[in-house]
């Protein structure tokens, strides 16, 4: 049998991973949260509340079928929700971000680099 790969990352392997190509980074938080706090560097702005967002992340599989998609969102708990939701529709190699943007350890916590949006 196959080992479970692992469900989470930690902020710093998604940033290394973004940078790296091998990750998609989406954050999933609603826009007034982008304003406040800025996109994780590298990710992509998919809010997870908008009818479209499954058909957007599908888009995303299809144009980038190699990459680990990563969600984050503002304490890893919508993230790691989205990510148990999306893998009962066959989605594939999803993760969530510990922490998410705000929790600890993780994005802010770990002063890691972002983006202001728009």
């Amino acid at each position: 049998a196959q080992a479970q790969a692992p469900t989470t990352l930690s902020a710093h392997e998604a940033l290394n991973g973004a940078r790296a190509g091998t990750l998609l980074l989406i954050d999933i938080r609603p826009p007034a949260e982008w304003r406040d706090t800025g996109l994780a560097q590298g990710a992509l702005a998919l809010d997870a509340e908008t009818p479209a967002f499954e058909v957007r992340l599908a888009g995303l599989r299809l144009d980038h079928p190699a990459k680990r998609i990563a969600l984050i969102d503002r304490s890893g708990a919508l993230a790691a929700s989205v990510r148990t939701k999306l893998a009962g529709r066959g989605f594939r190699d999803i993760v969530a971000v510990r922490g998410g943007m705000l929790g600890p350890g993780g994005w802010l916590a770990e002063k890691l680099p972002v983006t202001a949006y728009p």
